[in-house]
């Protein structure tokens, strides 16, 4: 593979489909030409790196990035990083932190209690579908769903969600830029955005440190445990990590799972018949079609060896997770989606120190909204296949989702 093949894995061409691409890279395990990242896409090597010390996800480990095509992600530097973007201790700590209001062993219950609130939500927005001769189920149903759920979590009030929704859609469209928009006044729209929700999350932190509720944010600006308590700007960078990792991540895992189910109309009727079946539904959705393809911009703090090959101290990496997700070495026929799977050991949450830290909710959303659409759509079809895509190449998943069904079962 070329370093023009590589850039191939990123053009917006290749969007709906890069999987074959992603073959051909396999074919070289530990890919690197002139100044460029080295790329890993197998799967025992992904999840080897994913879980050695030696790999940074501090960018400011990275020696240079003036070959990485991935580079400038075009994030905004306004908030210290989140615990995502740091390396322990400090990641670890804020990580601990994090956690305690969320899930075992402290808040053993966070996201289970959550369970008829999130059915709640589903259940209005299919109601609220209206017409069904064309569905666009991105905007009236993937898209909304789970920012919606991270206002609730956070507890921003039930009369600001609106805002919310709005700056959080504007943050959201700044990570899949539309190549013939004016990028200057991208860049001053998506400023504004986040200065706007950074006052007023900092504002709802004040209040809840003064009158904390039973909400995520109120135990994050209130705690004071082995670690001892948060800065605001770390409880606002939490936050912002909150809604734009776990949004953005939650919208592509449902959207490609109904696409996908879709495509495989028994596997959509067996779960219309048995809502259970949506478990192993989604981790199969996990390892067939990852909401994150690829962790580009990791770094090496020391020379590691990777078959054979030498990777430098401060050398870019790329680990192409839906590739790994695909290896036929791990996965027998990857290329066939199997809920049955007795096996699925997917890469699509990550691995290691790293892995995903919304997974118990992402997996929760995303089971309700597909056994949800699949028992409430009478005859659901596509209406585009494939369906126009979102720039993204991190974050892949379809910018819209036309479909069409017979009528809305109660």
């Amino acid at each position: 593979m070329t370093q023009a093949n590589l850039r191939q894995i990123i053009a917006y061409s290749n969007r709906a489909n890069p999987y074959p691409l992603y073959e051909e890279l396999r074919r070289t395990p530990v890919f690197h030409e002139a100044d460029g990242p080295y790329v890993i896409s197998t799967y025992y090597d992904i999840r080897g790196l994913l879980h050695d010390p030696r790999i940074s996800s501090d960018a400011r480990n990275l020696a240079s990035s003036s070959g990485d095509p991935l580079a400038d992600t075009g994030e905004e530097a306004a908030l210290p990083p989140s615990f995502l973007r740091l390396d322990p201790p400090e990641h670890d700590r804020l990580r601990r932190m994090t956690n305690r209001p969320f899930g075992p062993p402290h808040s053993p219950r966070r996201v289970h209690d959550m369970r008829g609130e999130l059915g709640g939500i589903v259940s209005g927005l299919i109601d609220g579908i209206g017409g069904t001769e064309r569905i666009d189920l991105v905007d009236q149903f993937s898209y909304p769903f789970p920012v919606t759920v991270i206002c609730r979590l956070l507890g921003v009030p039930r009369e600001d969600e609106a805002r919310f929704h709005s700056w959080a859609d504007t943050i959201a469209a700044s990570l899949d830029p539309d190549p013939d928009s004016d990028a200057d006044e991208r860049a001053k729209v998506s400023h504004d955005a986040r200065m706007q929700l950074g006052m007023y999350l900092a504002g709802l932190i004040e209040e809840r440190r003064k009158k904390p509720g039973n909400d995520m944010l109120s135990e994050l600006a209130t705690a004071h445990g082995p670690d001892g308590a948060m800065t605001t700007m770390e409880v606002l960078s939490t936050a912002a990590l909150l809604l734009i990792a776990g949004h953005e991540t939650t919208v592509n895992l449902i959207t490609n799972g109904m696409l996908t189910l879709l495509r495989n109309p028994e596997v959509l009727r067996r779960l219309r018949e048995n809502p259970k079946l949506a478990v192993p539904i989604v981790e199969e959705l996990l390892r067939f079609e990852p909401p994150v393809q690829l962790l580009p911009q990791r770094s090496t703090l020391a020379d590691i060896e990777v078959r054979g090959v030498t990777i430098p101290k401060g050398a870019s990496l790329w680990l192409i997770l839906a590739s790994g997700n695909r290896d036929p070495l791990r996965f027998k026929e990857p290329d066939r989606f199997d809920p049955d799977r007795e096996d699925i050991e997917h890469l699509g949450f990550g691995s290691g120190i790293h892995g995903c830290f919304g997974a118990p909710l992402a997996r929760l959303e995303a089971q309700l909204a597909l056994s949800e659409l699949a028992r409430r759509l009478e005859n659901p079809r596509l209406l585009e296949d494939p369906p126009p895509y979102r720039q993204n190449a991190v974050l892949r998943g379809p910018r819209h989702l036309p479909i069409a069904c017979d009528g809305i079962r109660p």
